[in-house]
């Protein structure tokens, strides 16, 4: 273990290496330009490493209301209140306008798509086994479903005595963008 010392006092090389002990100011004092203390309310949670991440901050609420922010919460939720501060910040840089509202709404216009062509693959899915649960005869017509061998498909030689059902009905409909039928067809 390496001591040293500075200043009168013993220095251990773990404490140089934290960045609450080191002579370098954290990112909002530094960008503030003002001498960091200790017992700066922005150094635990914008490190010297972490410039922008105190610039866009700053930019969008001010230096002020953050300190006021992390005064009134709870010492356990200011990492939480800091990391959704960075995140609303960079998010209204990103998008002034709209900034976290804009992307969430852009996420869930995606879940409502998805969700829309699950269900209507889940639709497919029942369709077609419920086609493929039909009793296999030798009867010509059944209800709009012929009925084909392997051979029917170009599969060569013996069909093995396989045979499936399939709908020309339903089976290259033109689908519009949310994945249902469209009624003009």
């Amino acid at each position: 273990m390496l001591l040293l010392i500075f200043c009168g006092f013993e220095v251990s090389e773990k404490m140089m290496a934290s960045s609450s002990y080191s002579n370098s100011p954290c990112a909002a004092c530094k960008f503030l330009r003002r001498k960091c203390m200790p017992d700066c309310i922005f150094a635990a949670y914008f490190p010297p490493e972490e410039p922008q991440k105190f610039a866009n901050v700053h930019k969008i609420f001010g230096a002020s209301n953050v300190s006021k922010i992390l005064n009134e919460v709870q010492p356990y939720q200011r990492e939480d209140a800091v990391n959704s501060l960075a995140y609303e910040a960079e998010a209204r840089i990103k998008d002034p306008v709209y900034g976290c509202v804009g992307a969430i709404s852009v996420l869930q216009r995606q879940v409502l798509k998805l969700q829309k062509e699950l269900d209507a693959t889940n639709a497919d899915l029942i369709r077609y086994s419920t086609c493929s649960e039909m009793p296999n005869s030798s009867s010509s017509n059944h209800g709009g479903r012929s009925k084909m061998s392997s051979d029917d498909h170009g599969g060569g030689g013996s069909s093995h005595g396989l045979s499936f059902y399939y709908s020309s009905a339903n089976w290259n409909n033109d689908h519009s963008e949310n994945g249902y039928p469209r009624g003009d067809i």
